[in-house]
């Protein structure tokens, strides 16, 4: 596709508002995909870090009772 000016770039013909609406969805979608796997990530983490923390104190209270 030929354009013969920034603004008919932008105007895609008539079609810029769908064009640039999409791909602004787009990554928008991929944007907060991302952030949810991020946050996700870090609470999995977070609670992996408590659960080895919670079975270590249940070793050493078994180590201490025998």
């Amino acid at each position: 596709m030929h354009f013969d000016s920034f603004n008919e770039f932008w105007a895609m013909g008539g079609y810029g508002i769908y064009v640039w609406l999409s791909f602004g969805l787009g990554l928008l979608s991929v944007a907060a995909l991302w952030l949810s796997a991020w946050f996700t990530k870090k609470r999995l983490f977070r609670q992996v870090t408590v659960e080895q923390a919670r079975q270590q104190r249940i070793q050493q209270a078994k180590q201490q009772s025998v």
